[in-house]
């Protein structure tokens, strides 16, 4: 009986060894195989997804951009292949004689056909099937505390609008805009309308309405307004302003000014760019600053930098709620934060006016220079101070002027 176990073992020894040799094989066989092109023209048979669990279902219609495969035969004989107008990108890793798998073009076509058009050495064959444009995708405003009467922009795609079936906005409460200033495929201006309420946008095309990712006048998860919501009980709550250098976007605003020199880590001017709002003595709720997972929120806030701004980053630290009476944690690079630089990308930032910045609390996740570190988690979140400091780029010798209001925290959407 021992005999029979052991040669049973030494047969499925064998039986694993070739058929790592015959895998061997056939990857180097893989690995040698060119592409070639076939003559003659293809044929397809039907459409379907390049997951295998939904392999079954056939396709008469895909998005802009999907991946489908095509199932046919002398697919290789393909040289162009374009949905409608529109020239998709073939790549022969993903050709075999009776498989193409492809990304539907991401560009609306002029003409709408509803064909596929295959171009081999011999002529071009079509096949019946539609490309669905996408309803409008909202991401973003310029200003979402803009005022009645203010020109805003959105931002997304898919702004579509068609001769038969103009595009239109509505925001909160079905108020209508009625001037739209400029339309492009990702981004289209307007008015803000009189009656526009707090609340999502809604974008209409002829392909469909798409609700907007954020909220108009989201006041969701406030921390900072500066006229109920302030950081008095800090060593410094912060310079507060309503009209000078700016017309505050809501009420009163956190101002910061002074000298920013170019050097990383040379300017520690508290005084002119910090704030601290420690939670235990500013008389908040024991407990995180809001409610929402922090993998799951943004925070946001509104700001205004009419002088530029080319030198430090602003810090947004959060810190736990009973922490009080020091600065340590500012230099102290074991404390995760967010550090956002905008003068980097073209060496100066400023603003036309009040923006809205967004930044996922996932990236409060680095010492004041920008070296990474772990999110901080729940229980950590109970005070929070800015401050312009340090940084990860060098700069130049400044004397911005930043004003800050409606510092919020809110669901990612």
């Amino acid at each position: 009986m021992k005999n029979e176990y052991i040669k049973r073992i030494s047969q499925s020894i064998v039986f694993l060894l070739i058929g790592s040799v015959l895998l061997l094989l056939s990857s180097c066989e893989n690995d040698s195989y060119e592409f070639e092109l076939t003559d003659g023209n293809p044929e397809v048979f039907y459409v379907r997804l390049t997951d295998p669990e939904s392999a079954d279902s056939l396709l008469v219609a895909a998005y802009m951009d999907d991946v489908i495969c095509l199932v046919g035969s002398n697919l290789r004989s393909i040289r162009e292949l374009y949905f409608n107008d529109q020239k998709a990108v073939l790549n022969t890793s993903f050709i075999t004689d009776n498989t193409l798998i492809v990304n539907v073009p991401k560009t609306i076509p002029d003409e709408v056909s509803n064909k596929i058009y295959m171009v081999s050495s011999e002529d071009t064959v079509s096949y019946e099937f539609s490309v669905l444009v996408p309803n409008p995708v909202v991401n973003s405003m310029s200003c979402e505390y803009a005022h009645v009467g203010n020109e805003v922009s959105i931002y997304g795609d898919y702004f579509i609008d068609d001769p038969n079936v103009p595009l239109t906005i509505n925001m909160a409460g079905n108020v209508p805009v009625t001037q739209i200033t400029s339309i492009e495929k990702t981004k289209v201006s307007f008015i803000i309308p009189e009656g526009a309420q707090k609340g999502y946008i809604n974008v209409a095309s002829i392909y469909g309405t798409g609700r907007s990712k954020f909220q108009y006048l989201d006041d969701r998860g406030m921390i900072l307004d500066w006229d109920n919501l302030n950081a008095s009980g800090g060593w410094r709550s912060g310079v507060i302003r309503n009209d000078n250098p700016v017309e505050g976007i809501s009420g009163d605003y956190v101002y910061f000014n002074g000298e920013m020199q170019g050097e990383v880590g040379a300017t520690w001017n508290e005084d002119g760019f910090s704030f601290n709002l420690w939670g235990v003595s500013n008389g908040r709720p024991e407990g995180d600053l809001f409610n929402t997972p922090v993998e799951e929120a943004v925070m946001k806030f509104e700001i205004n930098v009419p002088q530029a701004w080319s030198a430090g980053a602003m810090q947004m630290i959060f810190t736990p709620w009973g922490l009080s009476g020091t600065n340590a944690y500012i230099y102290d690079d074991s404390m995760p934060r967010g550090v956002w630089e905008p003068w980097a990308v073209t060496g100066s930032y400023t603003t036309e006016g009040w923006v809205t910045v967004s930044i996922p609390l996932s990236d409060f996740k680095y010492t004041r220079f920008g070296y990474p570190l772990e999110l901080a988690s729940e229980g950590n979140y109970g005070g929070l101070t800015f401050f312009v400091h340090a940084g990860i780029n060098p700069g130049t010798t400044c004397n911005p002027e930043i004003c800050i209001d409606n510092i919020r925290v809110v669901p990612a959407e």
